[in-house]
């Protein structure tokens, strides 16, 4: 029997995108819902594309469906 494929994790790929040189980049989380209470630095600061860090990559990497 063929070992079957391992299906993408879709929730995780909309979440995620993996770059040319193998980071993988998240939004950060609280910037979209209650802004008005929020003030203008911290919803700059909110909006910049972060890396996944180190201990989770693995993690993300299987969702994705790449390793």
């Amino acid at each position: 029997m063929a070992k079957q494929k391992m299906k993408t994790h879709k929730s995780a790929a909309k979440r995620f995108r993996v770059t040319k040189n193998g980071k993988i980049i998240r939004r950060k989380a609280y910037a979209w819902h209650k802004t008005g209470k929020k003030r203008r630095s911290t919803l700059r600061r909110l909006k910049v594309e972060t890396e996944v860090k180190a201990c989770d990559k693995d993690r993300v990497l299987r969702m994705l469906g790449k390793k």
